[in-house]
């Protein structure tokens, strides 16, 4: 089941025959066909010619405007499963979970703008075309691949590329910006974009006449067309970056401080959408009464020139232009500070929301997030070079790497001649589809290749047992970085602490820190949090035989915030939880027996 809630212009007149261009509260959205209606929401994306709701089951659908909505909404048809879909003003892209990306676009495909084409296999470097990420701007699409780098596609008209506009103007094939990227942030109207490095380093270029960059001085020059680093970024983690045309909002994480998630903005304040009352040419705090200490910034949003924030306590807060009731206040006047939003009664948990705006419309929707687990983890990893230390060649003579390490707890003994044969008879795609079976022991992927492999897989355990197997694993060579407490150290393979937690992946793929002898120091850490931590990040499980105390679980939700542990659910600190209050009450009958 799902839940959406929408407000502002009105591009759907079929769903909303009764209701005017203009749908100033927030009402409830229901797809024409029922079927729609009961599939959960993963992701919605919307630009100013079509809306795009994708699907758990990884289907998208489509709306476009006005003049053709009347019509049913058309499927995406893409055979692979699609893991998201991003709208910007003029061109849209579709990400597959094989890591392919397919647009189109006036920008993307002239020649056919309602075709889908594989720009992803566009990519020069055959090792840099599976996609991790993809993030749309005004009339541009940004790539992540898995190996961390930036590639733009589209228009290049403000240097949004970090090239010169009049050298490169547009590009129908994806050009390299920057390598050693761990995210992108643009907007669907914006002609600007920041890229952020695994040192939390932020860099952006483009289009800046209304200091949309925050680079902390008025305006000298309108376009920025060679990456800059933004110098004046608030002290704290950056969470996300939200872009609109005129204006830029960071939202910044600081453990030390109270709310402990806060708003920046820079840019353009004529039409508020940065929540400021004059121009702000560096990350400005947005301060309003409505963001309480207690209160926690689960997610946020920009239009082309508004702005919605949902909060842990329900809240919706919003600010910005108004024209067509897109902050859902009941009138179309423009907002310039902070206000909140009367909604109806969610159906589910807050912290399972989310928000999205449009062009000129804005959209609640409920989508439990997809928790990563130790499988996925893997997969991603295999696709990143700098661990890959093993190679095989494929029928085309093309090589493709894993890791020696794993491949080891995942094959019977000796098994890797037997593998490289059978990735000699095989393509790239096939080939990565074994792999990923190999690292998974998911048959679904593939169940043909799978029963070829199946003889060769060391047995049918889940991963989770291959983890504790490395884990509990006496050849110290295998693990390659110390982790120190008190006077006792431990070590662990870089793969698997960069695997489970963003701290260290950072760490470890920097390309400007050395940490090849780096210790870190746990020594405020208790004896049985850190088994509980230690035995956490290979398996996911609770380890047996540690009474779980509230001291434990307080010490261990703070060390959980600063690993960045990437997170199953439900997670360390809910099961802690959860088996605590469980040991309690048998504790009490106990007693009272």
């Amino acid at each position: 089941m799902n839940e959406i809630i929408f407000f502002g212009r009105n591009q759907f007149p079929k769903l909303f025959k009764n209701e005017s261009n203009k749908i100033t509260k927030p009402i409830q959205f229901k797809f024409e066909n029922e079927n729609e209606n009961e599939k959960q929401i993963k992701q919605i994306s919307s630009g100013n010619f079509s809306t795009i709701f994708l699907f758990k089951n990884g289907k998208a659908i489509e709306y476009l405007n006005e003049k053709d909505s009347k019509q049913n909404p058309s499927k995406i048809q893409i055979e692979e499963n699609i893991q998201k879909v991003t709208a910007g003003y003029r061109n849209k892209a579709i990400l597959t979970k094989e890591g392919n990306v397919f647009a189109k676009g006036e920008d993307i495909n002239p020649k056919n703008t309602n075709e889908f084409i594989n720009i992803s296999s566009l990519i020069e470097d055959k090792n840099d075309r599976i996609i991790q990420d993809i993030v749309s701007g005004d009339s541009s699409i940004y790539l992540l691949t898995s190996n961390q780098n930036a590639y733009g596609i589209g228009s290049n008209d403000y240097g949004q590329f970090g090239f010169d506009s009049e050298i490169i103007k547009k590009t129908e094939k994806p050009i390299l910006m920057m390598k050693n990227v761990s995210k992108i942030f643009s907007g669907n109207t914006s002609q600007h974009v920041f890229l952020l490095n695994s040192n939390q380093e932020l860099f952006g270029c483009g289009y800046n006449e209304f200091g949309q960059l925050g680079l902390g001085e008025s305006r000298k020059e309108t376009e920025i067309q060679k990456l800059i680093k933004i110098q004046n970024i608030p002290k704290g983690k950056i969470i996300d970056i939200q872009c609109g045309f005129y204006h830029s909002i960071i939202l910044i994480e600081n453990q030390n401080e109270n709310p402990k998630r806060k708003l920046y903005s820079c840019g353009y304040y004529r039409y508020n959408g940065l929540g400021q009352n004059q121009n702000t040419y560096k990350f400005t705090e947005i301060k309003s009464s409505l963001f309480e200490n207690d209160d926690n910034i689960l997610d946020f949003s920009i239009g082309n020139a508004h702005t919605l924030i949902l909060t842990s306590k329900g809240k919706l807060i919003g600010f910005g232009w108004n024209e067509y009731g897109q902050l859902g206040t009941g009138d179309t006047k423009k907002q310039s500070i902070p206000i909140q939003i009367e909604l109806p009664k969610l159906k589910f948990y807050v912290s399972n929301y989310r928000v999205l705006c449009g062009f000129n419309k804005s959209f609640l929707y409920y989508s439990p997030p997809s928790f990563s687990n130790l499988e996925e983890d893997l997969i991603k990893l295999f696709r990143r070079k700098e661990f890959c230390d093993i190679s095989f060649k494929t029928e085309n003579g093309e090589i493709i790497s894993a890791h020696k390490l794993i491949l080891k707890y995942r094959l019977n003994q000796n098994q890797n001649e037997k593998l490289q044969e059978i990735i000699s008879k095989r393509s790239i795609k096939e080939s990565n589809q074994i792999f990923e079976m190999i690292y998974s022991n998911n048959s679904k992927i593939n169940p043909i290749l799978y029963s070829e492999i199946k003889e060769i897989i060391s047995s049918n355990e889940k991963i989770e047992e291959t983890m504790k197997r490395i884990y509990l694993n006496e050849n110290e060579n295998e693990k390659d970085f110390i982790i120190e407490r008190k006077e006792k150290q431990y070590k662990f393979p870089k793969l698997i602490l960069t695997m489970r937690s963003e701290l260290y992946r950072g760490m470890f793929l920097s390309v400007t820190e050395d940490t090849s002898n780096k210790v870190t120091d746990y020594s405020e850490l208790s004896e049985e949090s850190f088994q509980i931590l230690e035995y956490w990040i290979y398996s996911n499980q609770i380890k047996d035989g540690i009474e779980i105390t509230q001291e434990i679980i307080t010490e261990l939700k703070q060390k959980i915030d600063y690993f960045q542990l990437n997170q199953t659910y439900p997670n360390l600190f809910h099961l802690l939880l959860r088996k605590f209050r469980k040991d309690q009450r048998q504790k009490k009958k106990l007693k009272l027996n």
